[in-house]
């Protein structure tokens, strides 16, 4: 059912794009071609994406949940544990693993300094399988990390489900090697879609969001 050749996959379309409408109508994805925003590794970009927004809206966060179970459901039925990535990806974990009346687990950037130390917490089984709950991919390192770590312990990672994704091919190239399927419920393609739809954005501004898209690190040069 998983075909792992793709480098992402949204199930429904329909959904994909009435999310990205609910993500700009509540200002969890800024766009600005033409006075970009700086993120933390350097990047200048066109758009700053903070999906956590979503938590303050239950009837957004409600049918982010419900997509995320349906595509669990569908492509990973079987799985045994749910994990968030910390910290953006915990509330959607386990919401959805209350849904599905499932163990839940989350794993941190690194292991703690204190304490037991522990990178990963409510526990993994060797042997386990799992699927990751990402609110966010954009050059794949941090859900990389948590499928390596979660891999370390022997846990059997199934695929990463995230909200939303740029679609970066060098992330695309990590989960690939990886053998990880991406799930996604909406991207960058759509969200600009939708965005020039509703006035958001200007015809003229579309190959500027296209150039950062295909050449981030070196946008705008």
């Amino acid at each position: 059912m998983i075909d792992i050749k793709k480098s992402y996959t949204i199930l429904d379309k329909e959904f994909s794009r009435e999310l990205a409408k609910h993500l700009l109508d509540i200002n969890a994805v800024l766009l600005r071609p033409n006075d970009p925003f700086t993120w933390s590794s350097g990047w200048n970009s066109p758009i700053y994406c903070d999906n956590r927004l979503t938590l303050r809206y239950p009837k957004i966060r409600k049918a982010i949940s419900k997509a995320l179970t349906d595509i669990i459901n569908d492509q990973t039925p079987d799985v045994e544990v749910i994990t968030g990535t910390a910290t953006a990806g915990i509330p959607h974990a386990a919401w959805i693993a209350e849904k599905m009346n499932k163990p839940m687990a989350y794993v941190r950037a690194k292991a703690k300094a204190h304490g037991m130390g522990n990178q990963i917490e409510g526990g993994v089984d060797k042997g386990q399988s799992t699927i990751i709950i990402e609110d966010l991919i954009s050059t794949g390192g941090s859900a990389i990390s948590v499928i390596e770590a979660l891999q370390f312990i022997g846990a059997d990672v199934k695929a990463v489900a995230s909200i939303f994704t740029y679609g970066f091919d060098a992330s695309h190239e990590k989960f690939h090697k990886k053998g990880i399927p991406v799930f996604s419920l909406t991207d960058y393609s759509t969200l600009i879609e939708v965005a020039l739809e509703q006035g958001k954005v200007q015809q003229q501004d579309i190959e500027l969001l296209n150039n950062w898209r295909a050449n981030p690190e070196k946008w705008p040069n």
